[in-house]
């Protein structure tokens, strides 16, 4: 994982490596059950080359607090790498570039349960396992099981902590949804 971090840091595959202030490849155990997948590093990710920093990211640690776990027991990580130019949407072209190193780092960490959180993570991760992507008002929270060369593992999309921030209702939601994820871990792993 260390070599492949590497490989992120000094990545130039697309013009957002010449944009950037840090590469985020992600922060967590090398050995977690749950993989968090955001979109992309926004202002205060870029600034300091970690995942959920910001108010979104405060957002996440307290929705780990209620469940129990904490940043240190998770890994944390994005589809793409770099911050985006005034925090816009990840282009197809961009995820299209990192995405090969998201996929590595699936496979190196091996989780039980990915959550992708808001629509574009959820988008790749859910057509990378082979389903077809809906709203994701329509499937957050919803649990999707797919076999991989390490076993099966279990997708629950869920919104992005940041519209949690602008849409209030959405962070009872997202409390409803980590709820389900708590009840997953203790029922299954």
């Amino acid at each position: 994982m260390k070599k492949l971090e590497e490989r992120i840091r000094a990545c130039r595959k697309c013009p957002l490596g010449e944009l950037r202030t840090n590469a985020v490849p992600g922060a967590g155990s090398y050995d977690a059950k749950v993989m968090f997948v955001g979109e992309a590093p926004g202002y205060w990710e870029d600034q300091k080359g970690l995942p959920f920093v910001g108010r979104a990211g405060r957002v996440l640690d307290e929705l780990l607090a209620e469940i129990g776990l904490s940043r240190e027991e998770v890994y944390i990580t994005n589809i793409v790498k770099c911050r985006p130019p005034e925090n816009r949407d990840p282009t197809e072209e961009e995820i299209k570039a990192c995405s090969p190193y998201l996929d590595r780092q699936i496979d190196i960490i091996r989780p039980k349960v990915i959550v992708p959180l808001g629509r574009h993570s959820m988008r790749y991760i859910l057509e990378k396992f082979g389903f077809e992507p809906e709203p994701i008002s329509r499937i957050h929270g919803k649990t999707f099981e797919a076999r991989t060369l390490f076993g099966k593992i279990v997708i629950m999309p869920m919104y992005h902590p940041a519209a949690a921030l602008y849409r209030p209702p959405i962070r009872e939601e997202l409390r409803k949804d980590f709820a389900r994820l708590r009840a997953l871990l203790e029922s299954s792993f």
